[in-house]
């Protein structure tokens, strides 16, 4: 796709400055290919990777619309969670620099929700939340919705994910019906489908489809669990590695409490982020983050999702995820914008079937295992199917060598029962390899 710059675009002059302040020039793919149908009013589900500019996607396209002269509610934006709101309106209002006029709310749980009915009664035109807060003030009556004329559902693969589906059914319900939807998300899973049919009509599909479901900056790597303690094997890893900032995805809350507990003892900076934590301690501990405060945040995969975090240099998975879309979003942590990341698995031998499916997916696995202290490449855990099956069947004969041999033979039998088994072998090949020579020979002697 060819680059198109955003002084291409029929914008404010105003938006146009903030963007080239903001340092872009040219629009990602998503942008370049939503933007100009989200102009003309059109309906769009934008289909594209985290990380690939999708806020400015539909910011710049809201931005464009609104009324500064109107002090109500013009733009909705729904995030599923209070760290991804936050991001996004901050996003928006580097979009907005030059627009003073125009006022941004974001609007989540954990916050007082008088100041925020204080907000909106002196009047702004974009509100920016999670669906739950939202859905609170639409039904006290504090947010009037509608008169908005545009409705953005922003990842929405993980608000499906999360649960909050019903309740952005609930406040979609309550638009009024002459209004532009737009639904950005990672993926469109099959249960999203009957939501987009009934909100969105006609839409215009974008849908940007990278060339390798991670960036090849990224080396992947297998270490095998079996044997092992884990908790001991993932403090001995991050002594290995020396982050620069590490996540590390488990699968439960439980296990998060528990590894955090580990790693604690052991000493090590480690953050802990998981749904259970209370939104001040989770506000609290970004901010920590932020400061570089951690080495190591330990996380859940839907409480992480909302959170970008920047400067992640290695990402361990302490398992295999049970939702293999999940393990896409961790590994797509580290190796941004084109800098080297470093991504490890935890496996056991019951995880081979799901390597396999992300083997599939393009993604390359190093095996590597942890000795004299230093990580070291050992051999691919699939060796014995991948090699090639050289141990054709013993014909009758040799079958009937092996089991009078297994009755009569004293100690030292296996070794004499696999000397005849070669020698047969070699006898075979020996009289292969006769008859190609003399087949060859023929063919030369007929040759003209």
């Amino acid at each position: 796709m060819e680059t198109v710059k955003f002084t291409e675009l029929d914008i404010k002059p105003e938006i146009l400055k903030a963007v080239a302040n903001m340092g872009f020039e040219a629009m990602s793919p998503i942008q370049a290919k939503a933007i100009p149908v989200e102009l003309s009013g059109k309906d769009v589900i934008g289909q594209a990777q985290t990380g690939t500019g999708k806020t400015a996607a539909f910011g710049i396209p809201i931005l464009q619309k609104v009324d500064p002269k109107l002090k109500k509610p013009q733009a909705i934006v729904l995030c599923p969670t209070r760290e991804l709101a936050i991001q996004v309106a901050d996003e928006i209002r580097k979009l907005a620099k030059y627009m003073s006029s125009v006022k941004i709310l974001p609007i989540y749980g954990g916050q007082e929700i008088s100041k925020q009915i204080r907000s909106l009664k002196a009047g702004v035109q974009i509100i920016i939340g999670t669906p739950g807060r939202i859905y609170d003030l639409v039904k006290s009556g504090d947010l009037a919705i509608h008169k908005a004329n545009t409705f953005v559902v922003d990842e929405a693969d993980m608000t499906l994910d999360m649960g909050f589906l019903e309740t952005v059914d609930k406040i979609a319900s309550s638009l009024p019906k002459e209004l532009q939807f737009l639904v950005f998300s990672a993926t469109i899973p099959q249960k999203l489908q009957p939501f987009l049919k009934k909100y969105l009509s006609n839409p215009v599909i974008e849908q940007i489809k990278t060339k390798t479901v991670i960036s090849d900056t990224i080396e992947n790597w297998l270490i095998s669990t079996k044997g092992q303690d884990k908790n001991a094997q993932i403090y001995q890893i991050t002594q290995l590695l020396q982050p620069y900032l590490a996540m590390i995805f488990v699968n439960t809350k439980t296990r998060a409490d528990e590894l955090h507990s580990y790693l604690t003892a052991q000493g090590l900076k480690v953050a802990k982020i998981h749904g259970d934590v209370p939104p001040r301690e989770r506000k609290r501990i970004m901010n920590q983050v932020k400061n570089l405060e951690f080495e190591y945040i330990v996380a859940t995969d839907l409480a992480a999702r909302g959170i970008d975090i920047e400067g992640i240099s290695h990402v361990i998975n302490d398992a295999i995820p049970q939702d293999l879309s999940f393990f896409i979003h961790r590994v797509g942590r580290t190796g941004r914008n084109g800098l080297p990341g470093t991504a490890i698995t935890l496996y056991q031998p019951s995880d081979d079937s799901d390597i396999r499916e992300l083997e599939k997916l393009g993604i390359q696995f190093i095996p590597k295992m942890i000795k004299a202290d230093e990580f070291q490449d050992t051999y691919d855990r699939d060796r014995r199917s991948n090699r090639e099956k050289r141990q054709e069947k013993l014909d009758t004969e040799m079958i009937g060598l092996v089991k009078k041999k297994k009755k009569k033979i004293k100690p030292g039998y296996k070794k004499k029962i696999q000397w005849a088994v070669n020698e047969k072998r070699r006898k075979t090949k020996r009289a292969e390899n006769r008859a190609r020579g003399r087949a060859e020979r023929k063919a030369k002697r007929q040759s003209f």
